[in-house]
């Protein structure tokens, strides 16, 4: 049963890795998109750690200011208690002053490191973000490979006499014939007005010489 089961699921695995490398092939612009949302929110969670590291070295840092400020404290205090001759007093400021020195070197060891690995995580993120702009420009660089297909084969669509049928030339052989008939039909009535204006002069002229016999 396991290995039935085993089977149905690796089948499954590879009909999906067929569909997406059929769906890579078909529209590369559309896959990535989708990577490119995936490496940005990615991006983003890494800024966020990067945000928090930084935090955490400022709180390592406010700590190892206060444990510095209260193991000089209490070597004072030991000072002056030994001074005093107070034997108690003064064990217990230099236990006190021994306990805040050992965690000053504790806080440091973990804000070096800290630090350390704020630098790491800052220069990945600088990484991915020369990444993401990289792959945005890629993505541009489709989209206008894109832009020229289509138009490439709208442009072919309508110069390629067999894309179209004889009822669409059958549009254009229309209209020119309209224009023609319309320019000649403007043409003509030009060429008659102009007529009838040339006779009706030469009437008047003509009426003219005879009154003036």
């Amino acid at each position: 049963m396991a290995n039935l089961f085993t089977r149905i699921r690796d089948s499954i695995s590879q009909d999906l890795h067929e569909v997406l490398d059929k769906k890579e092939q078909k529209n590369p612009l559309s896959v990535l998109n989708h990577y490119l949302r995936q490496c940005e929110q990615e991006a983003e969670k890494v800024r966020k750690l990067v945000e928090r590291q930084y935090l955490l070295k400022e709180e390592f840092t406010r700590e190892y200011r206060e444990a510095e400020q209260l193991a000089e404290k209490r070597k004072y205090q030991a000072e002056v208690a030994s001074k005093a001759g107070e034997s108690d007093l003064y064990e217990f400021a230099l236990k006190e002053q021994v306990h805040y020195e050992e965690r000053l070197e504790r806080i440091r060891n973990s804000r070096n490191e800290a630090e350390r690995h704020l630098t790491e995580l800052e220069q990945k993120y600088e990484e991915m973000k020369h990444k993401l702009k990289d792959m945005h420009i890629k993505r541009m660089e489709l989209m206008g490979r894109e832009n020229i297909a289509r138009a490439n084969h709208r442009i072919n669509k309508v110069l390629e006499s067999g894309s179209y049928d004889s009822k669409s030339f059958s549009k254009f052989d229309e209209m020119e014939d309209y224009l023609d008939r319309l320019e000649n039909k403007v043409n003509s009535e030009y060429y008659r007005n102009t007529i009838d204006s040339r006779i009706t002069q030469l009437e008047k002229q003509a009426n003219v010489s005879e009154n003036s016999l």
